[in-house]
């Protein structure tokens, strides 16, 4: 044993084990923490007793039992602390609560032209604001507000490093400070989505995630964790060159696969994904025509990012709610025409959450972070 461990890391040690045992399995009695934990049941109690004094956890109900007594079965508070998820896009904000288990409890839309002036940080605000109030908790449980932006974001998420889209590169989170008393951080959009993706779905190790939306953004995960890289732009597919003399893209050059594989570049001036998919599907030849050009397009890029990175891929974005297994059938066959290792496995998948995806992503660092330190 290290003799450097004091009697109060094991008893912080206890405190932690029993709550986080708590969080993974639900609902347990106090003997099963006991048993589970090879703990005292006095030491039990007495960490049950602080817990629940803190009202992280509460007590939810008996355990059925053919002789005795029922045992009280415990159980975590999921709204003892709240997270904040914000998505800002061009037009719209959307904002999202979720409780220590990442559900999403309550939303709130709200038109808002974008626009890089104080005006619009203090608007956004105080509808935050409004937002939290209508919720009914107190300010010290909200752990913090997660912006979600159409840009790169620092890695301490303090900047915005690359914002072209909503023009606000080098826009700092302290925008927000003289009107929101809470932590607040940037995070790029598609980053936030792939990381709901590893909240919600267990069996996803190492994956590319692909956003689909007005606009096209990535992500790559490693070792359960979304690989940020050197500067903050590692999963920038979206810039990839696809063809150098190809369409202009928003980032001045040309080709990028931001102009092949958005929405944007699927849809033509007045279409909505609504009635362009029901003609698809209704089989009107233009239309179907114009979707496997798409899924050409998409394959060629997804079959180069498949023979550097071999993992597998995650679609989702606004696209993804569209989209029905023939159509990733018929990507997988288009993506292996195209390889040098062709295979039968399936390595494409749909996002397990594409509506609000993004705006809980936002809020789950500050929800990790706490399960991190309690």
């Amino acid at each position: 044993m290290d003799n450097n461990i004091t009697f109060q890391d094991i008893k912080k040690g206890n405190y932690s084990s029993i709550y986080h045992l708590l969080y993974q399995n639900g609902k347990l009695s106090k003997q099963e923490i006991a048993n589970q934990l090879h703990l005292s049941l006095p030491t039990v109690t007495q960490n049950l007793v602080r817990l629940e004094k803190e009202k992280l956890i509460e007590k939810s109900g008996q355990f059925e039992s053919s002789v005795g007594r029922r045992a009280t079965a415990y159980a975590i508070s999921p709204q003892a602390q709240i997270s904040i998820g914000v998505e800002i896009q061009k037009n719209t904000v959307n904002i999202l609560a979720i409780d220590l288990l990442g559900d999403a409890f309550q939303e709130k839309k709200v038109v808002m032209k974008y626009s890089n002036e104080e005006r619009y940080y203090k608007e956004l605000s105080e509808s935050i604001q409004s937002f939290i109030s209508s919720l009914d908790v107190s300010q010290k449980q909200v752990l913090g507000i997660g912006f979600a932006v159409q840009g790169l974001t620092s890695n301490d998420g303090k900047k915005i490093t690359y914002g072209k889209i909503l023009v606000s590169t080098g826009l700092d989170v302290e925008v927000f400070s003289p009107y929101l008393p809470y932590p607040c951080l940037f995070l790029h959009d598609a980053k936030c989505a792939a990381t709901t993706e590893l909240w919600v779905r267990k069996d996803i190790g190492d994956a590319v995630y692909l956003s689909i939306g007005t606009h096209l953004g990535g992500a790559i995960i490693i070792n359960n964790q979304i690989y940020m890289g050197k500067e903050g732009h590692s999963g920038t597919v979206e810039h990839m060159t696809i063809n150098p003399q190809g369409p202009l893209c928003y980032c001045g050059k040309r080709g990028c696969m931001e102009t092949y594989s958005s929405v944007n570049a699927l849809l033509e001036s007045g279409e909505t994904l609504d009635t362009f998919f029901e003609k698809v599907r209704s089989g009107i030849v233009s239309y179907v025509k114009r979707w496997n050009t798409f899924l050409d397009h998409l394959a060629f890029s997804m079959n180069n990012l498949h023979l550097v990175l071999n993992r597998e891929f995650i679609i989702g974005g606004h696209i993804s709610s569209y989209l029905i297994e023939e159509d990733i059938d018929i990507l997988h066959e288009k993506t292996n025409e195209k390889s040098a290792f062709p295979n039968d496995d399936r390595f494409i998948h749909i996002s397990s959450l594409p509506a609000i995806g993004v705006p809980i992503g936002a809020a789950i660092p500050f929800v990790q972070s706490f399960l991190d330190t309690i």
